[in-house]
């Protein structure tokens, strides 16, 4: 990345911002680790009151600041633009540097100090050491601001996916307060389980965000230990085969034997529910869904295929981003967090891993997710 800071130089000597000039004309510098180069765009202020008008119509990034000036000192010019909530850094140059004055411009604002007479050098040293500094801030600067806009994103799309449900559980609910749908009490049987199936899609969402928060905080306890990764797969499972009896969706597992793996089981269990109960969901009446685990010398490779709806290629570049539901007439009524997949991804990347997909429109899907050893 390239930038270009503007720097401003502020002293009442003609010579002194001349020669300034000359020695950062053509100054450029690169920072590795941050990955940024600079150059800078220079102007000139021969007075206090003549810098801050300066600042005020192109603000610079970096302020050359004589603290000895006619008029206002340098002082009050750093005073004046710490008021104004300035982003420059200011570093201060004086022929009359003390401790004293040092102290009192640092408490006041000032990033540094440079004492006159000073050489080429030493200019450009302070001037890469302040650039460097300001650009580190300018990063943080804009990841707060891209957190914040993420977060403000977040919070958009889920208040948009708690309001249906919750707006389909309150209006069943004045059905049955205001008996809308007559005496008798079997008439309001669909009506509650409507409003459970919804309250059950809003306490996976709430789950889902749980798991996706402790996981991307690296707050989430992580037990390891030598683990089946096939009795995982089998638990999963059992636990969707009412789900599968109800879609007639017929369930396949061949386990291999035991496939051991360094993993923590709760982590295993997330990876399996997410891809069997999606599996299930998005499948056809009466298909499949089958699980294949295959034993690698570097890797465990957890295939699961179903003979459902499939994935337009279209839509395959979103399918793991938070919240990514892909909405059509197929999936309109299949209820989901539009989570899953992304906790699936980083789980994954938890095991130095990947998730991959293979989709073809009603002919079905095949997520592959790979464990490294």
């Amino acid at each position: 990345m390239h930038e270009t800071l503007h720097l401003l130089v502020v002293d009442d000597e003609l010579g002194m911002r001349l020669s300034i000039e000359r020695a950062l004309k053509a100054y450029a510098t690169s920072f590795e680790d941050i990955e940024v180069d600079v150059d800078f765009r220079i102007s000139t202020a021969d007075s206090g009151e003549a810098a801050l008008e300066a600042a005020a119509k192109d603000p610079p990034q970096i302020i050359l600041l004589d603290y000895k000036l006619p008029g206002m000192s340098g002082l009050d010019v750093l005073q004046a633009l710490m008021e104004a909530k300035t982003e420059a850094l200011i570093v201060m140059i004086t022929a009359y540097a003390s401790l004293e004055t040092a102290v009192q411009a640092t408490k006041i604002g000032a990033f540094d100090f440079l004492a006159k007479p000073f050489t080429p050098i030493e200019v450009k040293a302070a001037i890469h050491k302040t650039a460097k500094h300001y650009m580190i801030q300018a990063q943080a600067r804009k990841l707060a601001g891209e957190r914040k806009q993420i977060r403000f994103e977040f919070l958009s799309v889920l208040a948009h996916e708690l309001k249906s449900p919750l707006a389909a559980v309150e209006g069943n609910l004045r059905i049955l307060r205001d008996h809308a749908a007559g005496d008798e009490i079997g008439g309001y049987d669909h009506l509650l389980d409507r409003s459970i199936l919804r309250l059950d899609g809003m306490r996976k969402l709430i789950m889902d965000l749980l798991d996706l928060t402790r996981i991307e905080s690296g707050q989430k306890l992580r037990t390891l230990a030598e683990t089946d990764i096939c009795a995982a797969a089998t638990q999963s499972l059992e636990t969707f085969q009412s789900l599968a009896a109800e879609r007639h969706v017929n369930l396949l597992f061949c386990p291999p034997g035991k496939v051991l793996l360094q993993a923590d089981p709760g982590e295993l269990e997330m990876m399996f529910n997410n891809l069997v109960s999606n599996a299930i969901k998005y499948n056809h009446e009466g298909g499949s869904v089958t699980v294949e685990i295959e034993d690698g010398p570097e890797e465990v490779r957890v295939a699961v295929h179903d003979t459902g709806i499939g994935i337009g290629k279209e839509d395959l570049g979103r399918l793991f981003g938070e919240f990514s539901r892909i909405k059509n007439e197929k999936t309109r009524n299949i209820l989901g967090s539009g989570l899953g997949l992304s906790i699936l991804k980083r789980l994954a990347s938890l095991y130095g891993g990947k998730v991959e997909v293979q989709s073809e429109p009603d002919h079905g899907s095949t997520f592959t997710v790979s464990l490294r050893k």
